[in-house]
């Protein structure tokens, strides 16, 4: 995959935070920065999931007349079953 420069603008105390995390983990601050954008991504496309699979379980729960139903049904089960344990 070909490598694209870029040129980005920081404030200082900001690129003095990078230069040190950088020093730290012996990486380049190209390295730091493509690692931090890595998971930011990453950690964005979860949120997304996440978030369409809660939208997806909220379409499909079950409304009030299903939960009566259901109840039922386990009512009359409990009376079939009643005294035969």
């Amino acid at each position: 995959m070909a490598n694209i420069k870029t040129a980005i603008s920081l404030q200082e105390s900001l690129f003095e935070q990078v230069e040190v995390l950088a020093q730290e983990m012996q990486v380049s601050r190209s390295r730091l920065f493509v690692l931090a954008l890595e998971n930011f991504i990453r950690d964005y496309q979860d949120k997304q999931l996440f978030d369409a699979i809660n939208k997806a379980s909220a379409e499909n729960s079950p409304d009030s007349d299903e939960d009566l139903q259901r109840n039922q049904i386990r009512r009359h089960q409990r009376r079939m079953v009643e005294g035969e344990w």
